[in-house]
């Protein structure tokens, strides 16, 4: 996964998405584990486009 760090707004939303429990927010940095599926959920669901597939 990608992240914008210019457009990210730290909301959490995406962490609350994740049906793998995959994304983390530490000192409002964006973290994925290895558990991520690459579903796209946190994508769509991401309010200002900050997150995108690689």
């Amino acid at each position: 996964m990608k992240v914008d760090v210019c457009k990210c707004l730290h909301c959490g939303g995406c962490v609350g998405s994740c049906p793998k429990n995959a994304i983390f927010l530490n000192d409002f940095v964006l973290e994925f584990s290895d558990k991520c599926i690459k579903c796209g959920i946190c994508v769509k669901l991401c309010p200002v486009n900050a997150l995108a597939m690689e």
